[in-house]
């Protein structure tokens, strides 16, 4: 992968921070103004050669996700790299509908290992392109927020703005 292109949008939820290929499939995204922590949630050898700043296509979904179009984010191209399992994880997880949340055991689950509640979460901690593979919508068994690499008020944030009636915000 050479070429890259990486965009910081303005969200209710703070800076969202887009970089893409040059297919436009997101690679990495997250709520933060930092290019380099975008660009620390790829493996080194998945890291593109040359980053530009410029308009990213997943715009326009990002500004549809926050206008109350959530679904938007969904069709927007993703390219991931990993395991079987982890590759099958991600799958699931643009599975889960808006409005609808997974525990962890049920993603582990849907992947086809029900035993994998670890490998599970980890599939979460490892998604890149946050947003636009949900990872959000996996919550603890008990229904408390679990963790998110972009802290629990974007995720509480996210869930809400999705009408997920989330049981324990803590």
């Amino acid at each position: 992968m050479n070429d890259a292109t990486i965009q910081t949008l303005d969200t209710p939820d703070g800076p969202f921070t887009v970089l893409e290929d040059a297919d436009g499939r997101v690679l990495a995204s997250g709520w933060t103004d930092d290019a380099a922590r975008i660009v620390g949630r790829l493996a080194e050898r998945h890291r593109p050669e040359r980053i530009t700043d410029g308009r990213v296509a997943a715009a326009e979904a990002v500004d549809a996700f926050y206008a109350g179009e959530v679904e938007h984010a969904m069709q927007v191209p993703v390219r991931q790299a990993g395991t079987e399992l982890f590759t099958e994880g991600w799958r699931q997880l643009r599975a889960i509908p808006a409005g609808t949340v997974l525990t962890y055991t049920e993603l582990a689950a849907a992947m086809g290992r029900p035993d994998a509640v670890r490998a599970a979460a980890s599939v979460c901690a490892r998604n890149a392109p946050a947003l636009f593979v949900p990872c959000h919508r996996v919550l603890r068994s008990d229904g408390s927020l679990g963790g998110f690499a972009w802290g629990l008020d974007v995720k509480r944030s996210l869930l809400e703005r999705e009408s997920v009636g989330v049981a324990a915000l803590v």
